[in-house]
């Protein structure tokens, strides 16, 4: 196992059955949540080192290159296996919010994303999901007790809950007091809507920040952009959803991007209100971007605003998100295996 993918119990339990005191897991712990490897922890004995690595090893990934514009930084990172993924920084007055991926590649297949056009490569270990918050971390001079990340977002390649192990085992330990302790109320998940994954989310009651891509505002629609939606309706993932917010008390995010000619015009918004009126939810209009291989464009800003407008004057809480990431291919939809023009 990686070591990153270890919780301090499990590091608790492995040195203490090596006859170590208890409080070395806190010194190794720590240590790898700063971005150290094994070798160049100095607080444990070189014994020690020798028998971390006779059972697991560091977690490599490393980031490969970046680019940067206006506030936002796409990474390029390099797994062990030689696989790439990749993530996004954004700075925001109120802080810094990291973009991570939990797999190689996507299984969903949405038709307006980039990051399923080579299918799913392989799932991500809990560690690798947490070295990308660790690695940026560390490149922007942080560690545990001076951190930079203030959120994470699970909204990089891949679907979450199809990886829902890792997923679970990274949000306990990205959130470890004796690590780099990013609030479960800072971070927030993405799901295209794997409607028993949500509610086994719900039951772990953690209260992370869920964010349904819906997308579309009936079921014909969402069955042309979004393949899971021949697995679940919308009614069923939104009574999943409701099931969220009974379980965690969290107002949910409706993700809906919008696509000019497919799901932007008012009466698309009409059916929206329908659907969601009366839901503690919150919708995220999301203009679509760009991606070399789909012929997708965006309405008009002024049937943007229109749209987000009936949603407010109809009782739906809704805003346009602003993009941030287009110009580096580094905006929703656009993450992918390998930077594009490398």
């Amino acid at each position: 196992m990686d070591i990153l993918s270890l919780s301090y119990n499990e590091l608790v339990e492995y040195v203490t059955k090596l006859g170590q005191q208890k409080y070395r897991a806190g010194q190794i712990f720590s240590a790898i949540q700063s971005g150290k490897k094994i070798k160049d922890i100095t607080t444990i004995s070189k014994d020690l080192k020798e028998k971390l690595y006779e059972n697991f090893t560091d977690t490599n990934l490393e980031i490969f290159s970046s680019k940067h514009t206006n506030k936002t930084t796409k990474f390029l990172y390099k797994l062990c296996d030689n696989n790439i993924i990749e993530g996004v920084l954004m700075e925001y007055n109120h802080g810094k919010t990291l973009c991570v991926s939990t797999q190689v590649g996507c299984n969903m297949h949405c038709a307006f994303c980039a990051s399923g056009i080579d299918g799913l490569i392989r799932n991500l270990s809990a560690g690798e999901i947490l070295a990308q918050v660790i690695e940026v971390n560390k490149f922007l001079g942080g560690d545990i007790k001076n951190r930079q990340i203030t959120n994470i977002v699970l909204m990089g390649s891949g679907e979450p809950l199809d990886n829902y192990d890792n997923v679970i085992k990274f949000l306990h330990n990205v959130n470890d007091e004796n690590g780099i302790n990013i609030s479960i109320r800072n971070i927030s998940l993405s799901t295209c809507g794997l409607v028993k994954k949500i509610y086994d989310l719900a039951d772990e009651n953690l209260g992370v920040n869920l964010s349904l891509s819906l997308h579309a505002s009936n079921d014909t629609i969402r069955k042309q952009l979004m393949p899971v939606a021949n697995a679940y309706s919308i009614k069923e993932v939104l009574n999943a959803c409701k099931y969220y917010f009974d379980k965690t008390g969290r107002r949910f995010i409706i993700e809906y991007i919008m696509i000019d000619k497919i799901n932007s015009s008012l009466t698309h918004a009409k059916e929206l209100v329908n659907l969601l009126k009366g839901l503690t939810c919150h919708v995220n209009l999301i203009k679509v971007n760009p991606i070399k291989e789909k012929a997708f464009f965006p309405p008009s800003k002024k049937q943007i605003y229109e749209f987000e407008y009936y949603l407010n004057a109809n009782g739906v809480s809704a805003t346009v998100r602003r993009t941030l990431g287009d110009d580096i291919d580094g905006a929703c939809g656009q993450l992918r295996r390998k930077f594009l023009n490398i």
